[in-house]
């Protein structure tokens, strides 16, 4: 079974910074695209920033000059550092995955459970 694993949400001061990271676990034979996505509350859910395998990453316009996107291979992480973080990046950021199980030959979209970011001074 595959399962991603947030970490590092939590309350920041404007202008602060977090990092936020995501451990995939299980039985895993590739991951191909890994990313973030955010949803405040009364709108709908969208894309922070992807990261292919090989490393080429896209970002939403309004994050690209704040936010970073990274991964580590080696151990199955992809990271996001925030920084300038402003009051409307306040949202539940999920980490999403497309892997390759060794279960199945067949591509399966995962999220992570979650992590809550609250931008307040």
């Amino acid at each position: 079974q595959v399962q991603l694993v947030e970490s590092g949400g939590g309350l920041v001061q404007p202008g602060g910074s977090l990092r936020l990271s995501c451990t995939a676990s299980g039985s895993i034979r590739s991951i191909n695209t890994m990313g973030w996505y955010r949803k405040a509350p009364g709108k709908q859910r969208e894309l922070v920033a992807a990261i292919a395998s090989g490393g080429s990453a896209n970002y939403a316009d309004s994050m690209k000059d704040r936010f970073t996107i990274s991964r580590d291979n080696a151990i199955n992480t992809v990271y996001l550092q925030m920084n300038s973080l402003k009051p409307e990046d306040t949202a539940v950021y999920y980490c999403n995955a497309e892997i390759l199980p060794r279960t199945v030959w067949h591509l399966n979209n995962y999220w992570g459970q979650g992590s809550q970011v609250t931008v307040a001074s």
